[in-house]
Order: C-alpha cells, then structure tokens, then sequence
C-alpha cells in the first residue's frame, strides 16, 4: 500500500473503530438501563465512507456489508489494531467472581486483552431479542459472504459446547489488506501443505516445443481473457469459471517452470502442493488437508500447481475393501473440488497413463512435455554456460546433444557438477572430460549406463 493509502485507510479504521467504542458504550448503558441518547443501537450512525477511496471502504462496498456485518467485521478486527476498545468486557460479575455470560469472549495464551466470539456480537445487535439472535447466527453459515469469501470465521467450539462461543476470527487476508493493502501470502505449514513458488525466468529462456508452447498460451489467454468471455459475452450461465490443464512428460522437461513463468507473466501467485504433506493414512484426513487448500484459494488469483499428481490422482481401484472405498472417495472429493475451483488448477505428472482417466474429462487441456530434441538439448546447453564458462577446444556441444538424450533439469545438474569441479580446480574452464564424468553421474541416478 503506498503511503497516501496508507494513511487513508488508519484514518478510516480510526474512524470506525471510535464508532465501534461507541456503540459498545450505548450497548452497555440500554443493557444496564442507564440513562442514554439513544433507544437501539442503530440510531448510532456509522462513518460514511460513500466517497471514501481505502481499501476497507472498498471491500465495504464490494460486498455491500450491511450495518450488523459491519459491527461482526468491526469486533473481528480491533483485538489486531486497537484491543483497548473491547476491555469493557472484561469486567467482572461480582455475584459470581466471573466474567459475564453474555459478552462471551475468550483469553489468548499471549494476548492479555478480550477476544470477542459469537456471544460479543450477538450481545452488541440483539442483547434480549431471540428472533435477532438466530439471525445474527446465520451470518455465520458457510454460505455467508463472510465464510464464503473468507473474510471471517466463527472457530468451532469445543464438543458439546454452544455454538457461538467460537471465537470470531478475521481471516490472514483481510488483515493483511486492510493493515498493509497486500493480500496475505500464507506460509507453508501443516494446515497449508502448499508453497509459493516464483522463477527469474523469462519466456524466452524456456525451451520446449512450440507446439507444446502455443498450447500452454492457450492457459495465459484464458487468464487474461477469461473474464470478459464469462462476464461481457454473457457465457457465465454456459462455462464454468476456472481453467483446469494437466502437463505429463518426463522429469526435468519444463513443466515446473511452465507454470511459474504463467504466474510471473500474469500476475498471479502459484502455489506449489506438498503432496507428502497432504495425503495421509487416516480416514478423512486427506480431504480435510484439501480443504484447507481449496477454501484458502478458493477466491484469490491463485494457481494451485499439484506436482507429481499421480501420487494422489492415480487410477481408482476395485472396491474390495474399505481402504479401496476411502481412497477412492478421497479422488472423487478432489474431482469435485477441482471442477468447482474458479481458478488455474495445473496437474503435473512422469507418466500420464497413471492418472484416473475420469480426470480427462475435467482437464481444458492436456499438454505434452517431451524430452527435449537434439536442436532444443544444443540451446539448453548454450543456456547453461554463459559468459562465466570457458569451453576446452575439445567440447563440441552438438556433438553431446545429438548423443545424450538430456531434459532441461538433468541439464542444469550437469552444470552443477562441471561447475564444482572447475571451481575446485581453480579455473572456470569446463573440459570434455568434466562433461562426460557428470553426464554419466546423471545417467546413473537412473540407472543408465553411458
């Protein structure tokens, strides 16, 4: 966020979060009887922000939020940028030494403030009013703007416990826009087993065939292009939004770089899946560590990269036993998911023959990656030794790409070897004898024989 933004947008969650202190004090004095201006809540008029230019007046308006989601909203996020505020609740009933039931709240580990639930904004917007309170309940359904586009979230309560008692959380996103104006990049970890990927790349140094080219501009036309075909030509009611590709071919051949350089050229984040991290033994487990993925992505300009997808999208088996019943529930989960994902879902994997072929169907397009010919293995190996190289007179590189059948990645290991041993050497010279040693150390992690 530049700094004009920035100041824009403390200026108007200041002015919120003073409305915010002030209804909580009008909240306060009806509920204890006190003499107030006041007869509800409601007549406690909010900031306008009609010509209002910050990002949180922007998303306000976006998703025309209401008077009582803003107030949701509002509690949500002042723990992370003005906790003061919500320290009214933390005084206690003396009749009983405790806090008081009907504010709710929670104490963090760290956090000695008041952590607002469900129970805080029920008692801020319908305190006796038992019709309100299902309603305000509702506002926290998964088809709800807030759990549909990840703005907020109730936490679940622990078994058996009231419902509303869950914590109000805002989401990692809109915290980071509306605190920094950037859309929150989550890190890996356990509930996110997926990990961003970028490339300093350029179109121009991707070397594959232009027929494989041309098709994968067809997913960057789609990015690009995309929207109007849905929305100005009117073909939302026909074409589901989303594009769905799969790249096969051997490792090593430019599939990993493909779909960064489609991130990088269009703007879009790419988010590589740790398939290790996702699958697991334990029913249902899977498909929750896919939610985790799905929902997370589920409205940002995200491209979700499942590498080596064979591993979890491999052909379903015979139902001969309940592991057979799960697994394959587990790949018809991620069908579902995959075809209902409004966004660029790329699957990579060696060997196309060991996907479900129910995932054909799904797919926009299914792109090949061979290895690469002898003219493209002459360019990669151009490519590798720049400026910093010098060639033996006896390195004829046509020569080695026209005889070792070598994708970009097996490519760049050759280097790495070449590069030790010339550096150990004490020059930056690279030999033929350097060359064939690395080639054949490459060959052998296949169990090839030069």
């Amino acid at each position: 966020m530049e700094l004009d933004a920035l100041k824009q947008n403390a200026e108007t969650l200041t002015a919120e979060l003073n409305w915010l202190a002030e209804l909580i004090d009008v909240s306060m004095k009806l509920y204890w009887n006190e003499e107030c201006a006041y007869k509800s809540i409601t007549e406690v008029l909010p900031p306008d922000l009609y010509d209002n230019d910050s990002p949180y007046a922007g998303i306000l308006k976006h998703y025309q939020i209401s008077f009582s989601e803003r107030v949701i909203l509002l509690l949500a996020l002042a723990p992370h940028i003005q906790p003061k505020i919500l320290d009214i609740f933390l005084i206690k009933n003396a009749a009983y030494d405790k806090g008081f039931t009907e504010f709710g709240g929670l104490k963090g580990q760290n956090f000695g403030g008041f952590l607002p639930t469900g129970e805080t904004a029920v008692f801020l917007l319908a305190p006796n009013d038992l019709e309100k309170r299902f309603i305000i309940s509702a506002f926290f359904s998964d088809d709800h703007k807030f759990k549909k586009f990840n703005i907020l979230s109730l936490e679940s309560s622990p078994s058996n416990e009231p419902f509303l008692s869950g914590a109000l959380t805002i989401s990692a996103e809109y915290l980071s826009y509306f605190t920094k104006g950037t859309s929150h990049q989550p890190d890996f970890s356990t509930s996110f087993p997926a990990k961003r990927i970028t490339t300093e790349a350029i179109w121009e140094d991707l070397v594959i065939e232009k027929t494989t080219l041309t098709e994968v501009m067809e997913i960057k036309d789609w990015i690009v292009y995309g929207p109007t075909l849905l929305n100005d030509w009117g073909l939302h009611k026909k074409i589901k939004p989303g594009y769905r590709s799969l790249f096969y071919g051997p490792p090593g051949t430019g599939k990993t770089m493909t779909v960064s350089l489609l991130g990088k050229s269009t703007g879009l984040d790419v988010y590589r899946i740790d398939l290790s991290m996702v699958v697991s033994k334990f029913i249902g487990e899977t498909e929750k560590n896919l939610s985790n993925i799905f929902d997370q992505a589920e409205h940002k300009n995200w491209i979700l990269f499942f590498d080596e997808a064979d591993a979890l999208f491999g052909k379903r088996t015979q139902t001969s036993s309940s592991n057979d019943r799960y697994a394959n529930q587990e790949v018809s989960y991620l069908l579902q998911r995959i075809e209902d994902f409004p966004g660029v879902v790329i699957l990579a994997t060696n060997l196309k023959a060991n996907l479900d072929e129910a995932f054909s169907r799904r797919f926009q397009s299914m792109i090949n990656f061979p290895i690469p010919s002898p003219p493209q293995r002459k360019k990669l190996w151009e490519k590798a030794f720049t400026e910093k190289f010098a060639l033996a007179e006896d390195v004829n590189l046509d020569e080695i790409a026209q005889k070792y059948e070598l994708a970009g990645g097996a490519i760049i290991n050759v280097l790495r070897y070449v590069s030790l041993i010339a550096i150990k050497r004490g020059d930056n010279t690279i030999t033929k004898k350097d060359l064939l040693h690395s080639i054949r150390k490459e060959f052998g992690k296949e169990g090839k024989i030069v």
